[in-house]
């Protein structure tokens, strides 16, 4: 991790993972009105880099940094955090076979908007008041193993 604070790390985090399905959305916008499957499948490249960073970063949440914090005043908090993940969670899946099947190569644009009117909604209250805790109150040796996988942690398969 680089110099600077958990909550900025998981920020920045956030700002790549929405780049990327941003991108994507550009690109197949450049493609015209009907575009080609195998052209949405090239371009689902990146926006696949992207859910896979997606997928991970919601599981340092689950798994670091929601049982960490257990503050009874965030429980409501987190609870709607899972719940939020967890449709995102299926937006991803929609759109990932929504690209693989090409059966209609456009849905996959409505789904990806949905997922960022989705993030820009689940982080405007994660940011502010989940992410301050992660640096004023998970335990330093919590706040140690978060940078760890960070930096180089791997979700683990399935």
């Amino acid at each position: 991790m680089t110099e600077g604070s958990i909550a900025e790390a998981l920020i920045a985090e956030h700002h790549e993972i929405d780049t990327g399905i941003e991108n994507f959305l550009r690109k197949v916008g450049e493609l015209g009105d009907s575009p080609e499957p195998q052209q949405i499948r090239q371009a689902g490249s990146e926006l696949l880099r992207s859910f896979s960073a997606l997928r991970r970063h919601i599981y340092l949440e689950e798994e670091f940094i929601f049982p960490a914090l257990d503050d009874p005043s965030l429980s409501m908090a987190i609870m709607v955090m899972y719940r939020e993940h967890g449709v995102i969670w299926r937006l991803m899946d929609d759109a990932q076979q929504q690209i693989e099947r090409s059966e209609d190569s456009l849905a996959v644009l409505d789904i990806c908007k949905t997922m960022l009117a989705e993030l820009e909604r689940h982080n405007a209250k994660e940011e502010p008041i989940i992410y301050p805790h992660t640096d004023a109150d998970l335990p330093k040796a919590e706040q140690e193993r978060l940078a760890r996988f960070l930096d180089s942690g791997q979700m683990p398969a399935g």
